[in-house]
């Protein structure tokens, strides 16, 4: 069982990332996480905070020399914007955000944001002040789970998976990317989408919307190949797969409706032109050692990978809906804080949109939930037990009493 939590606030020193359950043995290193989060800053609409920040993960604990322990697996990502940038009041963010009572007045956000945690979270926690929710709920807190999944698509590359993510729209503006994907395409595409002609109308429709003031959305397409089949389990809801890949990604930051396979449209399709009809023998591909290189290989994939809340092997296909960002240069009316009286929202340095980097984000979660169902079917406290574990139940597959 793995599992992770994460802790820090936007704007304080620095976010950390708690990683327990990675058996002993498997790679990691401070270089192969930086890569992912150099991946979750780059993307076109990002804001000036990006400017700054050059994330980094410090491995403390559960990493030496290359490998992992078993241990838990700390990491702490700092916020150079804490240290060199200038906070609210002309004052640097060490004074707003000190932990110690400061000198001289710190101006409270009483201009509460519609779409943001402001409202329900200065309700919830009796707050006079919204920056005590908005640093915590602010995207920032993103990199702390990225470096978490990092660590995972580490652990799951000694198998063979691999994951992608790739922008399919921003606002409105759809992508009709290649089949298959151009992943390294996608990866200098300045909104990571695998589509030139979309890609160029993405860019001029966030000029647009940076001009006008306003925020754009859209929707990321997360990617997992070479996944075994029967990860996850039908037994119980809280044990399928597909419920807990749709929490994990739809517990990122914007995100409003997650979908696997072709999901909502197959609402308009009947069952016959919907499941995935399973190939005969006669057409299964075997490895050079005469194993089978998939076992139960489908002729399409509409569900995306999951049946009954367990892995096809098929590729696994996940869509996320981001809404737009709620912090606006041309901020939205609302209301203050202390006297209910409208006002305007309160605006502070933010992107038009950050569609691309939640792809990545999406990425991170969706392999740390497939880490942890990894290690829930196959176990092992050293990879070396993981991995014999999983030859051993690959070999089993396939029809019964079939060479």
């Amino acid at each position: 069982m793995a599992r992770f939590l994460t802790a820090g606030e936007s704007h304080g020193p620095g976010l950390v990332a708690l990683l327990e359950g990675l058996p002993a043995g498997a790679p990691l290193s401070e270089a192969r996480i930086r890569a992912d989060l150099a991946r979750r800053q780059m993307g076109y609409g990002r804001g000036g905070r990006m400017q700054i920040e050059t994330d980094y993960a410090v491995l403390q604990s559960g990493v030496r020399h290359g490998f992992t322990t078993g241990a838990p697996i700390a990491m702490l990502i700092e916020n150079r914007d804490h240290f060199t940038g200038n906070g609210p009041d002309g004052k640097p963010w060490t004074h707003t955000m000190a932990k110690e009572p400061v000198d001289g007045e710190v101006t409270p956000i009483h201009r509460l944001r519609p779409g943001h945690a402001d409202t329900p979270g200065i309700s919830k926690y009796r707050q006079d002040d919204a920056r005590n929710i908005l640093e915590r709920s602010s995207a920032r807190e993103s990199a702390a789970r990225v470096a978490v999944g990092a660590a995972c698509r580490a652990f799951l590359a000694e198998f063979g998976v691999a994951a992608h993510s790739h922008v399919t729209n921003i606002g409105g503006v759809q992508a009709h990317p290649p089949e298959p994907v151009d992943w390294a395409a996608v990866e200098e595409s300045p909104v990571r989408c695998a589509d030139p002609d979309a890609s160029a109308l993405m860019v001029r429709e966030i000029d647009a919307a940076k001009e006008a003031g306003d925020s754009l959305g859209g929707v990321v397409e997360v990617v997992v190949t070479s996944l075994p089949i029967g990860l996850g389990s039908h037994i119980q809801w809280d044990t399928k797969l597909s419920t807990r890949l749709m929490a994990s990604v739809g517990s990122v930051n914007a995100v409003k409706g997650v979908e696997i396979g072709k999901g909502f449209a197959l609402a308009d399709l009947r069952g016959s032109k919907v499941h995935d009809v399973i190939k005969p023998i006669e057409e299964w591909e075997r490895n050079a050692d005469g194993s089978w290189a998939r076992a139960w290989p489908r002729r399409t994939n509409n569900a995306g990978g999951l049946e009954g809340g367990m892995t096809t092997g098929e590729p696994l296909v996940i869509r996320a809906v981001v809404k737009p960002i709620a912090t606006m240069m041309t901020p939205l009316p609302s209301v203050d804080l202390t006297t209910g009286k409208l006002d305007q929202a309160h605006y502070e340095r933010s992107d038009v949109t950050f569609v691309p980097t939640c792809g990545v984000i999406a990425e991170a979660m969706t392999l740390f939930t497939l880490a942890d169902a990894f290690l829930e079917k196959f176990g092992g406290d050293h990879i070396a037990e993981t991995r014999r574990n999983y030859e051993a139940y690959l070999a089993d597959l396939g029809p019964r009493g079939s060479a």
